[in-house]
């Protein structure tokens, strides 16, 4: 998949009728919520029905099972997300009718327009950060819009459409299409190596980042703790650019006595006071931090946002707890890079300590895309070796094909621990069993990947049982 064609926005008076080529997904279904709130007809289609298609049927979109050119019919736009190969009929059927095309990012533009528009970039914490700002704001009254790449816990909603000036979304830099966005403040956790299949080495990532804050109107707020972000603030306070830093090293939002408090974490903002959240890990107090530097910039009293920051309690597959059996607690984790794995395996080791004391940490993990485990197997096999036992499920493939020699046995051959505390479980059905046979009371169990491991917890915590 090469990186997508950037378009110029186009004003979302200007889409008319709108269909959605795989509607089903996280990032197209919440766009066409907003839209079909706005009153836009909507239609789309995707492989398999879902929670949300039928959530936009009640909304009045007009969905399909499937695809098919004959569902490109009294259209003037259709939105295309990247899982979408040129053979799509329905793409092909948009080019032969002349219609506009333009992607998801595009499209988030169009309903961004008009709103004081925050937007969440960097290579982890995009989806949790974001979270964390959209339920700030809400508790403080601002009711912002939203568009995140998962479902927040308190709504079990991705996307809404707020009656407030603020619009918050997750950028999302895998095929370089957060360079469609013009955001007033935008936020970048970290800038790190990852969707390689598609930028071919980490510089084209960094200089990806880089345009992407030139386009940044108002505030770029940096996490001063990642490298890549800092040369990122750096670069960009030198070009005249207003840049806020945040983190243990941040000049303007300093965190400090960051310590974990049962299942949540507590922390300190130099100079404004001590927050405490109710989710893990220190990654997390950082994410927080960038949400109160956001607040700041909007006008918002710290104490509110620190309230409002102790209310969110998650996204969907961000450390999700699934259950307990037998004193043991299984939790979900949509982790599926290296440094993923290293913070929430390090969140779970604060969590075990808390929920025990003696218990120990069994890792479940599912590459994601063969290209990243070739390019990560070792640096995932280390960050595995946090765990006190590791299961490793095969590829999930998603988009890509297999690749010869390349599958979870890599991974599982390079975790440092000893043999038996390491296995390979190249049949998905075979993990619970394996799970119940390791664990026993006081463990906590992650599974972490980005592809359907997500269905194990429930299915691990029946057969604990």
């Amino acid at each position: 998949m090469s990186l997508v064609k950037l378009v110029d926005p186009v004003a979302e008076a200007d889409l008319g009728r709108v269909h959605f080529i795989g509607i089903g997904g996280a990032g197209m279904s919440g766009i066409a919520r907003i839209l079909l709130k706005r009153g836009i007809r909507v239609s789309g289609s995707d492989a398999r029905s879902s929670e949300l298609i039928t959530e936009l049927r009640e909304l009045g979109a007009t969905v399909h099972i499937g695809h098919a050119a004959s569902h490109i019919r009294d259209v003037d736009t259709v939105v295309v997300s990247t899982a979408i190969r040129d053979s799509n009929p329905e793409l092909g059927e948009a080019l032969k009718q002349g219609l506009r095309i333009i992607p998801r990012a595009a499209a988030l533009a169009s309903v961004m327009a008009g709103r004081t528009a925050v937007a969440i970039a960097g290579t982890h914490g995009k989806t949790t950060t974001t979270s964390m700002l959209t339920v700030a704001l809400q508790k403080c009254g601002a009711d912002p819009s939203y568009c995140v790449g998962g479902q927040l816990v308190t709504t079990g909603l991705g996307a809404d459409d707020g009656q407030g000036r603020v619009f918050v979304a997750e950028a999302d830099e895998s095929d370089g299409s957060f360079l469609m966005l013009a955001p007033d403040i935008a936020v970048v956790t970290n800038v790190e190596a990852d969707h390689l299949d598609n930028y071919g080495d980490p510089r084209a990532v960094h200089d990806s980042f880089a345009r992407f804050a030139d386009r940044v109107g108002s505030l770029l707020v940096v996490c001063a703790d990642d490298p890549g972000a800092a040369e990122l603030a750096r670069r960009a306070a030198e070009r005249g650019q207003r840049v806020k830093t945040y983190g243990t090293q941040g000049e303007h939002y300093r965190v400090c006595d960051v310590r974990p408090d049962g299942f949540g974490t507590v922390f300190a903002i130099e100079g404004k006071g001590e927050v405490r959240l109710a989710v893990p890990g220190a990654h997390n107090a950082l994410n927080a931090a960038a949400a109160i530097a956001v607040a700041d910039e909007l006008g918002l009293p710290f104490e509110e946002i620190r309230d409002g920051l102790g209310a969110f309690t998650g996204a969907k597959r961000r450390f999700e707890a699934k259950g307990e059996a037998g004193g043991i607690a299984v939790f979900d984790s949509y982790a599926h890079h290296p440094t993923e794995l290293t913070a929430d395996l390090r969140a779970a080791r604060d969590v075990v300590a808390s929920y025990s004391g003696t218990g120990r940490v069994i890792a479940v993990f599912q590459p994601h895309l063969y290209s990243r485990t070739r390019f990560f197997a070792e640096e995932f096999g280390q960050a595995l070796g946090l765990a006190d036992e590791a299961i490793v499920l095969d590829v999930y493939g998603a988009r890509e094909d297999p690749e010869p020699g390349v599958s979870g046995a890599m991974v599982a051959g390079l975790v440092p621990l000893p043999p038996e505390r390491v296995a390979y479980a190249p049949d998905r059905s075979a993990v619970p069993a394996l799970v119940a046979a390791r664990a026993r009371p006081g463990d906590i169990v992650l599974t972490m990947g980005a592809g359907d491991i997500t269905e194990l917890g429930p299915q691990i915590v029946a057969r604990l049982s």
